[in-house]
């Protein structure tokens, strides 16, 4: 793979005419039909320069009116770094930033295990959204939300957790307040649900989890295998039995119908958790044959709006994975399904709420919210410092910071 900035070095025309992000019907033809493998060569629009894929130029008109002067070097595209991890393809801006490799840290070797490079779309969306980026992803990286938010869940499982710092990435696990729910059986996304017979709460889990976040998070597979535990094992079976007969069936029926699970060992299970926080933007909450996955950018260069893309990975037999393309959709439960629905329905007046003169900063939970914590404390590092975690004390005083007008404004009754 070769990838490069979209811009002509001649007049600084987009070589691809990419139109702004516009909410509509058609706005996934306008913004992502840019996308393609097609490409033989790439012309300008406006004086007819041309590039080949490996970003030289092959053609000038009238280059003897530079007096023979230009050089390859001034008239090739200016490429950017480009490598692949796990099925994605990742540029890096920066030339002389570290290999993916290294980047991708601790959190890579786990997440290969998974093998996400053999999943396949089940749906993928996007939507503008009236809040920052990091506002957006930050919804994401953390399930103390739960409680007040996704309050239906409640009735099917606990949803505490604990996360952990992994350099510039994080992950979160479910923790659990009840002994009883402790079980080697149980890691990342496997567990089991809350209630006197366990056969019936665990599916009740899974279905609902499933049902509500539009269809991800989990498989049919997974559902199925689940529904048939009341039949399947006796009404003593403990929450141990129930995961490791569940999970047992559900790779034997994928096994059935093609789809071979990894082999992910136990230790690596553990550490693997729930959802990793990828440094800056991209979340994957994963299994070994599904992901549930996130990314949000800035939209240009409003501050209170983002690009927020979601998407669902699976793992299908060869040849029958759906067709997809990239959709927008109004944020809604509609479109969504109603448990991110609930999280959009939070995002933007997060956002106005943090303008508040009233707002002193935040207090992040330490058990359950390391992964908002990571993500600005490398923030900060990237920004020399500014914004940086601070551990819990008095507030300082900011006035002395305030311009005139700024102070004028604070005491102003409006």
């Amino acid at each position: 793979f070769k990838a490069f900035h979209n811009v002509c070095p001649h007049r600084g025309r987009q070589l691809v005419s990419v139109p702004d992000y516009l909410p509509g019907p058609n706005s996934s033809e306008r913004v992502h039909s840019v996308r393609g493998n097609n490409r033989k060569n790439f012309i300008c629009g406006f004086h007819g320069w041309t590039f080949d894929t490996d970003g030289n130029n092959t053609y000038i008109l009238d280059p003897q009116d530079w007096d023979n002067k230009l050089t390859p070097e001034m008239t090739c595209l200016s490429e950017v770094q480009v490598d692949t991890w796990g099925g994605y393809i990742y540029i890096n801006m920066d030339p002389d930033c570290v290999p993916l490799k290294e980047w991708m840290g601790r959190a890579g070797e786990i997440l290969e295990h998974f093998e996400l490079d053999k999943m396949r779309y089940k749906w993928r969306q996007w939507a503008i959204y009236n809040c920052n980026w990091k506002t957006a992803i930050e919804a994401f990286l953390e399930t103390y939300h739960v409680a007040a938010t996704h309050t239906q869940l409640l009735d099917y499982g606990e949803y505490y957790t604990f996360s952990k710092q992994h350099g510039l990435h994080s992950v979160s696990s479910y923790d659990t307040r009840d002994e009883r729910f402790q079980m080697s059986e149980s890691a990342g996304t496997t567990r089991a649900g809350k209630g006197d017979d366990a056969r019936v709460s665990t599916y009740e889990l899974i279905r609902e989890n499933y049902e509500t976040i539009n269809h991800a998070a989990s498989t049919e597979t997974l559902v199925n295998a689940a529904r048939r535990l009341v039949e399947e094992l006796p009404e003593t079976a403990t929450p141990q039995e129930c995961i490791a007969h569940w999970l047992k069936s559900a790779r034997a029926d994928d096994a059935a119908r093609g789809v071979i699970w990894p082999e992910v060992p136990s230790d690596i299970k553990q550490e693997s958790g729930l959802a990793w926080g990828l440094f800056p933007n991209q979340n994957i909450l994963k299994g070994e044959t599904f992901a549930l996955c996130y990314r949000v950018r800035p939209f240009g260069s409003d501050p209170d709006k983002c690009v927020f893309e979601a998407y669902a990975l699976e793992r299908y037999p060869e040849g029958e994975e759906p067709e997809t393309e990239w959709v927008y959709a109004d944020p809604s439960g509609e479109n969504w399904g109603p448990v991110l629905a609930q999280d959009f329905a939070n995002m933007q007046f997060v956002q106005k709420g943090m303008k508040s003169s009233g707002f002193r900063r935040t207090l992040p939970n330490p058990h359950q919210e390391q992964k908002v914590i990571n993500l600005h404390r490398n923030l900060a590092n990237f920004m020399e410092g500014r914004g940086a975690v601070e551990p819990i004390g008095p507030v300082a005083s900011t006035a002395g910071a305030l311009t005139t007008s700024q102070r004028d404004t604070l005491s102003t009754w409006r």
